[in-house]
This record gives C-alpha cells, sequence and structure tokens, in this order.
C-alpha cells in the first residue's frame, strides 16, 4: 500500500482541533496532548511509528526537533499535508542521529507529523524519543495567516502598496491590530475587513503625536476569517511592524461589550475566579414574558453565585443571592418583563470583585407558561405603578382587576371616588378567586384601602372593584372612581 494512502487513512481516525492534536495509539499507549512543547514516546517492533495531527496557518514557521533520548533508536521525521503529499522528510541532522528543521506551511490545514524508526516496519533500532514542536512565528510574505500575538514586518512602495493578512476570530472576541513605521516616510493606513470584504474597522492615526495606525478593542460579531489590510496615506513608503493582540476580557461573556446570547430554554456553563469574576449574557424578551433564571454551583470549587438581571444599558433591575434550591445556588424566579427589548445576565460571585469564591456554575433561562391565560375574559390587567378608571352603577356593580405578584411583595391599592355618591369597597383575591383581604373605608370619604399587604404566594391576583353593598347604610350608590396598584418598597 502506497504511504500517501496509509497517511489518508490515518488521517480519518487522528484527533484534531488542538493546537497540537493527540497522537493516535498503535499500540503503544497514549501520549499525552502537548501544546508547543515536548511529546515523549517510544518506538520498537510493536510500534515502530507514531502519529500527530498538528493545525498549520498559512506562513507560519514551526521548528520540529527530534532525537533520540534512549536506546539505539535512529528516528526518522515526516509530515504530509491532508492530500497524503510529503512536505517535509528528515532523517539525520549534521550532528549525528535526530532532526532538527523548520517548516514554513503553504496552505492552511491540518497536518500529519509521523514519528518512525528507520525502516519502519523493517527497521531494527528500538529506543525512546523526544518531540519539540515550536511555533517560531509568521513570516512577512503577504497572504500570511496571524495568530493572536503576532507580529510580521513588512513593506509599503510604489510597487507594493497594499499587503493583505488574515486572521481566524470567534463572536466576542476582541483585538487590538497596530501598524508602526520602521523606516522611511510611511503614513501607516490600517483596515480590517470580512469575509464578504465589508470594512468593519479602519485608522490613519493612532493620537495627534503619531502617524502610527491602531485599531483598538474591536469586538467581532460573528465567527469567521477576516482580512487585514495594511496601507499608507498618500504617496508615503516605508517598513512597518503589525501586530495583533487579543484583550484579557476577550471572547464572548467576558466582558459587557460582547456579552454572549442565550435564549429562552437554553443553558451555559461557565467558570468565575478572580481574574474572571463576572460572565455576561443577552436576550431579547417581550412585555409579559414571565421568565425565571438559575445559576446553580459546579462540582468544582466553593463559588457562592451572585445573579443580576439587568436592562439594556446594564442598570440592575432584579439581584438574588442564595435562592436557589442548593446552598450558594441563585435564582431569580417569576420575573415578568415589564417591556420590548433586550436584557442582560450578569452571573457573579457574592461581593463579586471582592469576593473570594470561585467555581464552575450553570447558567439557565425559561420563559414561563403565562397564568395570565387562565384569567376571566372580563379581567383587565394591569401592573405595579398604573393607575386605571371605572364607573359603578346599577348596571355595573363591580369590575374585576388582573395581576401577578410574587411572594413576600408588598402591594398597596386603592380605590378613590372622583364623582358621584359612590361608596367604594375593595377585595384582593387569589388564583382561585379566594378573597385574602378586603376593604371598606379606610381610605376616608368612603374610599377603600389596602396599605401595605404582604402577598402570601407567587401566581395571579384579582382585584374586584365594587360599591358597599351592606345592611347598613345606602347599598346603591354609584359614581367614577380611580383605582390605583402599587409596590411598596423599603
Amino acid at each position: 500500500m502506497r504511504l500517501a494512502t496509509i497517511l489518508v487513512s490515518l488521517a480519518l481516525i487522528a484527533l484534531s482541533s488542538a493546537v497540537l492534536a493527540q497522537p493516535r495509539d498503535l499500540g503503544a499507549g497514549g501520549v499525552e496532548t502537548v501544546e508547543d512543547g515536548v511529546i515523549s514516546g517510544r518506538l520498537d517492533d510493536s510500534n515502530p511509528s507514531d502519529v500527530y495531527a498538528v493545525e498549520g496557518l498559512r506562513g507560519e514557521v514551526i521548528r520540529f526537533e527530534l532525537e533520540a533520548s534512549a536506546g539505539d533508536l535512529d528516528p526518522v521525521l515526516s509530515v504530509f499535508d491532508e492530500g497524503g503529499r510529503i512536505r517535509l522528510r528528515r532523517d539525520d541532522s549534521a550532528a549525528g542521529l535526530g532532526v532538527e528543521h523548520d517548516l514554513t506551511i503553504e496552505t492552511s490545514g491540518r497536518y500529519f507529523v509521523v514519528v518512525a524508526r528507520f525502516g519502519y516496519g523493517l527497521g531494527k533500532t528500538a529506543g525512546d524519543y523526544e518531540l519539540r514542536m515550536t511555533r517560531k512565528g509568521v513570516v512577512s510574505e503577504a497572504g500570511s495567516t496571524l495568530r493572536y500575538n503576532d507580529s510580521v514586518l513588512g513593506t509599503i512602495s510604489d510597487t507594493s502598496s497594499e499587503v493583505y493578512y488574515s486572521f481566524q476570530a470567534q463572536q466576542g472576541d476582541i483585538v487590538t491590530i497596530s501598524m508602526v513605521r520602521s523606516s522611511g516616510t510611511l503614513d501607516p493606513y490600517l483596515q480590517v475587513v470580512d469575509s464578504e470584504r465589508f470594512e468593519i474597522a479602519s485608522n490613519d492615526d493612532e493620537s495627534r503625536d503619531t502617524r502610527n495606525a491602531r485599531i483598538e478593542g474591536l469586538i467581532i460579531e460573528r465567527s469567521g476569517a477576516y482580512i487585514i489590510v495594511a496601507t499608507r496615506y498618500d504617496d508615503s513608503s516605508g517598513s512597518f511592524v503589525l501586530s495583533i493582540e487579543e484583550a484579557e476580557n476577550s471572547g464572548s461573556g467576558s466582558s459587557r461589550q460582547a456579552p454572549l446570547p442565550i435564549a429562552y430554554g437554553e443553558s451555559r456553563r461557565g467558570t468565575l475566579g478572580h481574574a474572571q469574576f463576572e460572565r455576561y449574557y443577552s436576550f431579547e424578551a417581550q412585555a409579559g414574558d414571565l421568565i425565571t433564571i438559575a445559576m446553580e454551583r459546579g462540582e468544582s470549587g466553593d463559588l457562592d453565585s451572585f445573579l443580576i438581571l439587568a436592562g439594556a444599558g446594564f442598570e440592575p433591575i432584579q439581584e438574588d443571592d442564595d435562592s436557589g434550591e442548593e446552598f450558594q445556588d441563585s435564582r431569580i424566579s417569576d420575573y415578568r418583563i415589564p417591556a420590548d427589548g433586550r436584557y442582560h445576565i450578569i452571573a457573579t460571585r457574592f461581593d463579586r470583585a471582592q469576593g473570594r469564591t470561585s467555581g464552575e456554575f450553570r447558567l439557565s433561562l425559561d420563559i414561563l407558561d403565562d397564568p395570565a391565560v387562565a384569567a376571566p375574559s372580563d379581567a383587565h390587567s394591569l401592573s405595579y405603578g398604573t393607575s386605571v378608571s371605572g364607573k359603578i352603577s346599577g348596571d355595573n356593580e363591580a369590575d374585576l382587576y388582573a395581576f401577578y405578584g410574587r411572594r413576600n411583595e408588598v402591594v398597596s391599592i386603592s380605590m378613590t371616588r372622583v364623582d358621584g355618591n359612590l361608596d367604594t369597597y375593595l377585595e384582593l383575591l387569589n388564583a382561585a378567586q379566594e378573597v385574602v383581604t378586603r376593604n371598606d373605608d379606610t381610605g376616608n370619604s368612603q374610599n377603600s384601602l389596602i396599605d401595605n399587604f404582604s402577598l402570601p404566594a407567587t401566581g395571579m391576583y384579582y382585584i374586584r372593584a365594587r360599591r358597599y353593598s351592606g345592611t347598613e347604610g345606602n347599598s346603591d350608590t354609584a359614581g367614577a372612581y380611580v383605582l390605583v396598584l402599587a409596590e411598596r418598597t423599603g
């Protein structure tokens, strides 16, 4: 079987996704995944070769250093691309057994590194080896793909007025790109375009004191490939140093500038610590949505969770510390969204920046069935802080209003006559429309007031606004009224 065919078969089962993926187990035992470090292994009759998968980017330079560390092993190093084409093959370096060589990646993709003994299965040597793979940087040629924290040298001239570089980014990444003149009269100019060639950022002069260009804190809206255009202003020319850096708070959910989207019915996992003590999420909601947000501790750490529901500008609306089902879990239950728009969730810890706990957590957002659907058709919906007017007469002896309340919320309800001889009467009913409290004339002058009443349970409540119908006094009064529902705090 041809070697290229063998490599294609190995590619189908080689693990990937890490910068240095874990090598295939060929009988000599697994090898720990290593990034830019040393991998140790052993080759002998039962295991004449090992295979590693490496993700390479165009223009990147990778240094390979392979040496025998025990036995009489004569090691051989080969690198193949995804199509099975050989890109590097080395047997012995000038210093003796072992390999030292730099490989410049020509095309972004996955590469397969084969560490074998001379002669493979027909070979006679055996022993331990150490393979070091080091990413040295990226070449300056146009078209090179950059990683975060890479720097490259380039030149702008009349024959080459623009130099292109690319980079891969994830939604929520926050990056800074700088272009600094190193010689000549160059007045640097920077542009960043997306995969559809739409410009998303540009800069000419970083400040009044310098002509260097700098795009600071660019927030990536969509995952994908982006192109950096390094060019000039007017007809200047010279050399430059271009660098790309990732901010410390980069990544979706790590900052208010790039909250991680979450939808009803979804959950997210995260970790909080001293360097990152808050995570940020956003969701779209409509007025009347009834939601519950839960933040549960993970198995590791001692996290004392703290949950904040905030508005579009991150102004706090609701907060909770330990209302969850388990100790130090947080929960905001049955909150009714007041208006259409974007809302944010801040998952943090008790005392936030000053806190001392850390660990894993699970955040969930759920929308609940609206209990108002079961309300009588003649019930008018109310929310805290609103007032309504009505009229009681022989043809309309009572009006019914509905609102959603939570356990221990303190409410006040007033019914004030505005004309006629109406003798007002208020009743507060629970979800089963059973009277939980009532009032006749506490509001003075035949006005009614249910003052500072603590709701006994979470759910729908009803207000029945009617006239006095007792046996003492006039039971046939009539007139207009104003009813006010308010939540009391403090």
